[in-house]
């Protein structure tokens, strides 16, 4: 087939919804055309590539071997086209639609992520973009990458899932704390078994090995957040692990203390996801090339100090 027999592009979009709806009444509402114009434009096609591209009949509605990857192709050629007008209306910079961004909570304090910043340089980029800023839990962005109801997730994600794409940025570290109120504060020293009687809250979403891995075979409480967690911790009832960064103005105000530093804590690391096969969306790859940048220059900051 020579270039001047590639079928246009509204040939395409016909096929990829009759293909879509599994058959030729089913796509008319979308195509807003009668089932007699989807027939012709689709003899149209076939007739331009030289071979049949679905069976259509008593039998119902199927794709042939040719068809199906034909349809495949299609739908790349398509979603290329559309990541080449979103990159040529940026570059005039008239990008538009959403950027739908989900994150863990307590982030605002962390100096290693400083997402502010980021979002700041990308309102800069494009203007005219929407953003979505949902803050959920690790489980909960994982899902929402998945599912396509988020573009890009930061946090701390023990598992990926499928069709998600993980790039590290830095790791949280956090610390064992118990407040002012709690009998353990002005207990010198504290020994590892006098800890494990004391009332411990965890994260909901931490299962018994994750509990097992920080140092504890039960809780007490659960939290769903960092700051459900700093409330109970701050009851004097509590013991909890919090990110540094977020308990580091109590600590200033001897609100908070962290036990036993050499037995308890860990470095949770950050990363950030997306779905398989977007990485080429430029709202996606402009904010996260923000994100590794901005955690690269403070890495590279901290190991100067």
């Amino acid at each position: 087939m020579s270039i001047g027999k590639l079928p246009n592009l509204r040939l395409l979009h016909i096929f990829t919804s009759v293909a879509k709806h599994q058959g030729f009444a089913r796509a008319q509402q979308e195509l807003n055309l009668t089932v007699s114009a989807i027939s012709n434009y689709m003899s149209e096609l076939e007739e331009k590539l030289g071979f049949v591209l679905c069976q259509r009949g008593r039998g119902g509605f199927s794709l042939t071997a040719k068809g199906e990857a034909f349809l495949q192709q299609s739908l790349q050629l398509l979603e290329n086209l559309d990541d080449f007008e979103n990159y040529a209306c940026a570059l005039k910079g008239d990008q538009a639609g959403t950027l739908r961004l989900g994150i863990i909570d307590s982030t605002v304090t962390d100096p290693m992520l400083s997402i502010a910043d980021s979002i700041g340089r990308f309102s800069e980029h494009f203007p005219a973009v929407h953003l979505n800023l949902l803050i959920r839990s690790p489980h909960a962005l994982i899902q929402g990458i998945q599912d396509n109801e988020l573009d890009l997730a930061v946090g701390n994600f023990p598992m990926s899932g499928s069709n998600v794409i993980s790039h590290a940025l830095y790791r949280e570290q956090h610390w064992l704390y118990c407040s002012d109120s709690h009998e353990l504060f002005r207990e010198h020293p504290i020994g590892v078994d006098r800890i494990a009687q004391m009332r411990m809250v965890s994260r909901s979403y931490w299962n018994s090995l994750e509990l097992g891995k920080r140092g504890f075979k039960q809780s007490i409480a659960t939290v769903d957040s960092m700051e459900a967690q700093l409330i109970l911790i701050l009851s004097g009832k509590y013991i909890g692990y919090l990110p540094e960064h977020y308990a580091l103005p109590w600590v200033r105000d001897r609100r908070l203390r962290a036990l036993l530093p050499t037995e308890y804590g860990y470095q949770a690391p950050f990363s950030l996801i997306f779905r398989r096969g977007r990485s080429k969306e430029i709202l996606i790859r402009t904010m996260r090339d923000l994100l590794r940048a901005a955690s690269r220059l403070r890495k590279n900051r901290t190991l100067a100090l």
